[in-house]
């Protein structure tokens, strides 16, 4: 298995707390028989649990995987199977990272759903799993109970959406601090895949994204980002795609939405004033892209995330 992928799960729901410092989660490690897995960084693994450890699990997540199984549908032990299947019936969220997927779509899971995992193994993943609605460009995929995440880091922007699912933006950005990780990243894996991309910092977009970042409630046209970038249009929107994944009207988009979802949960502003300050100007326009985004409206979404107590 891959180390990073094993420790991701721990690290950042471990640093998921109230305000009274008390965990939300707890984290522990499974194997068939309890044996010792090898990982891909030169050491083994000890788990403290066989599989019977799924049968009390909220939330089974499966790390990045090596050998056989990335190469072969029926490479997973039967009991493996049988538990994963066994868990998904009785109601459990199941997650994958990286090369994980293979686990779950091995398992049957991943059947007509869409997934992704890491974007150098999709050839492979699409020529054994051809019913699986693979999706190699984004970070993460959450389709209902089933969640896949991209390649090693990506395994943390899943486990932060979790959290920040669970228990709102707040608890996931103090999570997000605690792991000194941003706590949402622009754009999608294909922004990591191999090919050129702009290096030297002063060809960057970063300052620009920074600059609308502080002035979400303005009207910021692509001509004023070029302008603080000092680039052409033309040249600014190549290199925005290039480093984010995204063209510059989706990123401004994204941050919007995001911004008016931290109102939302935690503060008492009317939703109308939420509009005016995340920059979408009223609140039907506030609402067409929130339920386009995540498909609930503006208070829905406020009775569902602000406050929520600890579960």
């Amino acid at each position: 298995m891959v180390g990073l992928d094993l420790g991701t799960p721990s690290q950042v729901f471990r640093t998921a707390r109230d305000a009274d410092d008390r965990h939300f989660y707890a984290v522990d490690t499974c194997t068939p028989g309890a044996r010792p897995v090898r990982s891909s960084a030169g050491f083994q693994v000890l788990p403290d649990h066989g599989l019977e450890l799924l049968e009390a699990a909220g939330t089974v997540i499966v790390p990045g995987v090596y050998g056989d199984v990335t190469q072969r549908h029926d490479a997973i032990e039967p009991e493996v199977t049988k538990a994963l299947q066994a868990a998904y019936d009785r109601g459990v969220r199941i997650m994958s990272i990286c090369t994980g997927a293979f686990v779950l779509a091995a398992a049957g899971l991943l059947d007509g759903r869409r997934a992704t995992t890491h974007w150098a193994h999709t050839d492979r993943f699409r020529r054994l799993y051809p019913a699986v609605d693979l999706d190699p460009d984004v970070l993460f995929v959450a389709d209902g109970r089933l969640l896949t995440s991209a390649g090693v880091a990506a395994g943390i922007d899943l486990c932060l959406h979790v959290v920040r699912t669970d228990h709102g933006s707040q608890v996931a950005n103090q999570a997000a601090r605690r792991c000194v990780m941003p706590p949402w990243r622009d754009g999608g894996q294909a922004q990591y895949i191999e090919r050129p991309v702009p290096q030297a910092p002063d060809t960057s977009t970063a300052g620009a994204r920074e600059w609308a970042r502080q002035r979400l409630h303005e009207s910021v046209s692509l001509r004023d980002l070029a302008g603080q970038a000092r680039m052409s249009v033309r040249t600014f929107t190549r290199r925005f795609r290039a480093e984010t994944g995204l063209s510059p009207a989706q990123w401004l988009l994204h941050e919007r939405t995001d911004h008016a979802r931290l109102l939302l949960e935690s503060t008492d502003l009317s939703i109308d004033q939420i509009a005016r300050r995340s920059g979408f100007g009223t609140t039907a326009a506030l609402r067409q892209q929130l339920h386009q985004r995540i498909g609930v409206a503006p208070s829905a979404y406020r009775r569902t995330f602000k406050g929520r107590a600890p579960s």
